[in-house]
């Protein structure tokens, strides 16, 4: 059985962790909806090129497959931009209407088209001084790549119906789950638009190529929904837990959040019990590497400062002590010098002193 708040030793573990990891937290604790989570060496890399380039005005093509946290990065790279005071404005391409993607896009004015009652601004307009994120954007009529090419390149567009370009200042991050390269050549998405997106690629790896992170990706979800739905979890069988490292994940971690919320909604005690599809892809030991060993004995709950204060300590056993500057602890997790200083001190953690 394995308590919510421990991991296996295929994680950094420290003996501060153990030796803190007796109190228990309550269940309204709050939960950081935003912070992404993983310690595999894949995702970190996937958190440094966050770190990297979030605070430019660099446009960003992220790709992976379907459920590998798309939406939560381009969040993230706005969130440590400079443009973090001004708005997000999520657009999902595959939900435009096929008949009102220019308006959605671009705005229309009044009596542009029937039931145009009144001028209205378009998600471009909405998002100037901040980012727009163009989630699948491979799914874009081909009309629409052009006009979205003339965004990038000239920083302006029209409204339906209107007699003058519209000036907007705008951060394009986009995102898709299909081979843009293949669709440029089988002539579906123009060269052009994505050699403009493709200014900066950043790759979510698929979970079951990180499967360090399976366990506080599973022990963050319990957390999510035993508050939602008021229940006592408190651990999950060891049985679940070895189904949920056998598992390939085809649906990555939107997947993983499905299964545990649906075992949360029915749990009727302690401890959980979550099932995998019977018919789903297994892991294979002999063909991706060695098993992670067997799950901890249950270890008590421990806090999202002590969770936090873990993290922050293994980040400065990375950079070797190093807050800031390039390289730094502060550059990694993405927060100002002055920010993680402050944290530190409330968690009563210092520089080259914390190993």
């Amino acid at each position: 059985m394995t308590a919510i708040g421990s991991y296996p030793e295929v994680l950094p573990t420290s003996e501060s962790l153990r030796a803190t990891a007796a109190r228990q937290i309550p269940d309204t604790e709050a939960l950081e909806l935003e912070q992404p989570i993983g310690a595999s060496a894949a995702f970190k890399r996937a958190l440094q090129q966050v770190a990297q380039v979030g605070p430019t005005d660099a446009t960003v093509l992220i790709t992976g497959e379907t459920g590998t946290g798309k939406e939560l990065i381009a969040r993230r790279l706005h969130a440590v931009s400079a443009r973090r005071q001004r708005p997000l404005v999520v657009v999902n391409c595959t939900a435009l209407p096929a008949t009102l993607v220019e308006s959605e896009l671009f705005g229309h004015e009044r009596g542009a088209f029937t039931g145009a009652l009144q001028r209205k601004p378009g998600r471009f307009e909405l998002a100037h001084g901040g980012t727009i994120f163009l989630d699948e954007v491979g799914e874009l009529p081909a009309d629409m790549q052009g006009k979205l090419l003339r965004v990038l390149q000239e920083r302006e567009f029209d409204r339906v119906g209107g007699a003058s370009p519209v000036k907007v200042d705008v951060r394009v991050i986009a995102a898709t789950n299909r081979p843009l390269e293949r669709l440029v050549e089988e002539g579906r998405f123009r060269a052009d638009l994505f050699y403009r997106l493709n200014v900066y690629r950043l790759t979510l790896p698929p979970l079951r190529e990180r499967r360090e992170d399976i366990w506080p990706l599973a022990d963050y979800f319990v957390r999510q929904f035993r508050t939602r739905f008021d229940k006592p979890v408190r651990s999950i069988d060891e049985e679940s837990m070895e189904q949920l490292l056998g598992y390939e994940w085809p649906g990555n971690v939107r997947e993983l959040e499905h299964a545990i919320e649906r075992a949360v909604l029915v749990a009727e005690g302690a401890v959980l019990h979550v099932e995998v599809p019977a018919d789903g892809p297994i892991r294979r030991a002999e063909t991706t590497g060695p098993v992670p060993p067997p799950a901890p004995a249950a270890v008590p709950l421990v806090s999202l400062d002590e969770q936090e204060r873990q993290y922050i300590q293994e980040v400065l056993r990375h950079t070797g002590g190093q807050i800031g500057g390039k390289g730094g602890a502060a550059e990694i997790l993405g927060l100002p010098s002055s920010t993680l200083r402050s944290r530190m001190t409330k968690l009563g953690l210092r520089g080259r002193t914390a190993r």
